[in-house]
């Protein structure tokens, strides 16, 4: 039986209920998290929900949770749900709420924020495929320039996520301007003579949970990281290109639009990172 999280009422799925008038229904008015769940525990939380924070304050939406409410929330989810040591991952969506006006205009006074949480299954790829690496495309990026609010509104991934998929590819990296954004639903990395670059934040990409991590351990462990603007160039002449999400933890690309990244294998700085993301996430 999935049990999810609606409102304060924890329902099976079939009996979880949104209003048509909600304002995530009509407009995507709202925002989400993916939290992955390692041995049944949730991974980086503290992080999501301090991203969540930023999104809602972004959008003017009232957050109505601490961050020790939330983590209740997703403790109890996963006993009603019985996952004691497998590996899952949590969706949190909110949205500004109902409002049976449907007008563009913000309510003049604030609504109470619709909440779900739900658990999803967790696939990730073992090392025996993340070792032969994985194929990108890139396209032009055709999303809103506020891209680091964690905003519902997907559409322009979801198409540009399939055309990827239509030519084989695992993730569509983006261009803005030039310039190497991000992915649909990643962050991107490049390795080029023994340092670690990755475009720096801005509106135009989305911080990543996972992305800070690799920062993290790229510092403590003395790897030489750089934040860096990032070409197309620069990108097919890389000797290691990654992309990392909380769903994909860090993955090498051996192919870009079909061109080879370098021998086309996973090369030595991925790795190493790969190792010590390992070792943290099974430390924790």
């Amino acid at each position: 039986m999935n049990i999810v999280y609606l409102n304060g009422h924890y329902l099976t799925t079939e009996k979880a209920k949104v209003s048509v008038l909600d304002r995530g229904f009509l407009f995507s008015d709202g925002i989400y998290e993916v939290i992955s769940v390692y041995n049944g525990k949730p991974f980086l939380a503290h992080k999501h929900i301090d991203r969540l924070n930023h999104s809602a304050q972004a959008i003017g939406l009232l957050q109505p949770f601490s961050q020790a409410q939330w983590l209740r929330i997703f403790s109890k989810l996963l006993k009603l749900n019985q996952i004691k040591t497998e590996n899952k991952s949590l969706y949190l969506q909110m949205t500004r709420g109902v409002d049976s006006t449907r007008s563009l205009a913000l309510p003049k006074s604030h609504l109470k924020p619709t909440v779900f949480v739900m658990l999803k299954e967790l696939i990730q790829p073992d090392y025996s495929n993340l070792s032969k690496g994985f194929k990108v495309i890139t396209r032009e990026d055709i999303r809103w320039k506020l891209c680091h609010i964690k905003t519902t509104a997907l559409l322009p991934n979801i198409l540009m996520q399939q055309e990827a998929l239509n030519e084989g590819a695992n993730e569509v990296l983006l261009i803005r301007d030039k310039k190497i954004i991000e992915g649909a639903s990643s962050n991107v990395f490049i390795a080029k003579s023994n340092v670690i670059y990755t475009p720096p934040l801005s509106s135009s990409l989305l911080g990543g949970t996972t992305r800070a991590l690799v920062i993290e351990l790229a510092q403590k462990n003395k790897l030489s990281l750089q934040e860096k603007q990032l070409t197309l160039t620069r990108l097919l002449n890389a000797d290691e290109v990654w992309i990392t999400s909380s769903s994909r933890d860090v993955m090498p690309i051996s192919f870009v639009n079909d061109q080879k990244i370098a021998n086309g294998k996973p090369g030595p700085l991925w790795k190493k990172m790969h190792s010590l993301f390992q070792t943290h996430k099974n430390s924790l």
